[in-house]
């Protein structure tokens, strides 16, 4: 279960007061309700927005806070300012994350004989556990899909050649994770989602409706549904992450474990985990 090394895009350069009035509007704030969250005058916060006011670094992390702006945002809007990043960004086979790594190890193991993978916040593979490469090897090849697409949930799921061709509610299960997508492009101005979410829906069959954020009306419970020749295997999906992280990487990934609805999927996991 050694770490999968996936190269980072970088942050577009913007503003402070651009990235604070993007926060801000994210969050679906006034000026007045953020001003009187993070107790300053509103006056203040408009000329900290508009430039005519620079912020000091204990500012950036009170309103930060005010905003909930994840880690790697908030270090956007110190070095915006002028200020070194607070929040460190180390890989996952840091010296430093070794804690966090045999943790996250412990978890993929344990979730055997069913798949379990860490995904990163745009859909980059980071771990996985033998299951995961057990149980998906059955409906791709690897080789399908080039390049570092290979490593990436989302394009497993939609590339043309990829799970989605034995995915026998794949609009029904892939709607919701792409309006999420959507989401988290708007409000958390990341090159690498907004990059993601064009090129998935770059893709021939994408329902047009995809193309816009929209809420969609989904079950209370996701489930996988995958058929290739007599076999047949459901999943749902749990997601865990780190509680009160202090680091950028930590605080991004999460931990799909899928689980078998059924005891037919139950029995199959079982049977292609002893060789059958």
């Amino acid at each position: 279960m050694k770490p999968i090394d996936i190269p980072r895009p970088r942050q577009a350069a913007l503003s402070f007061g651009d990235l604070l009035k993007h926060w801000r509007t994210a969050r679906r704030m006034s000026q007045l309700e953020l001003a009187t969250e993070a107790e300053i005058s509103a006056r203040h916060l408009s000329f900290l927005e508009t430039g005519r006011a620079q912020p000091s670094r204990d500012m950036i992390q009170l309103l930060g806070q005010a905003l909930d702006v994840p880690f790697s945002d908030r270090n956007n809007l110190l070095l915006a300012a002028g200020f070194a990043p607070k929040y460190a960004q180390r890989e996952i086979d840091a010296p430093e994350l070794d804690q966090a790594r045999h943790a996250l190890e412990f978890i993929l193991k344990q979730q055997e004989p069913y798949p379990a993978i860490v995904v990163d916040e745009v859909w980059n593979i980071r771990m996985r556990n033998a299951a995961s490469e057990r149980i998906f090897r059955e409906f791709r090849e690897l080789s399908d899909i080039p390049g570092d697409r290979a490593r990436n949930a989302m394009h497993i799921l939609c590339h043309p050649r990829g799970v989605r061709r034995f995915m026998t509610n794949w609009e029904e299960f892939v709607g919701p994770l792409m309006q999420s997508i959507h989401h988290e492009a708007v409000v958390g101005n990341n090159p690498g989602v907004l990059r993601l979410r064009d090129d998935l829906l770059a893709y021939p069959g994408m329902p047009a409706d995809w193309k816009t954020a929209a809420p969609l009306a989904a079950p209370p419970l996701l489930t996988m549904r995958l058929k290739k020749g007599d076999l047949e295997l459901a999943f749902f999906a749990t997601l865990t992450t780190f509680a009160n992280p202090h680091e950028v990487t930590l605080q991004q990934l999460r931990v799909e474990c899928l689980f078998p609805p059924d005891s037919a999927t139950e029995d199959a996991a079982r049977r292609l985990a002893s060789g059958g």
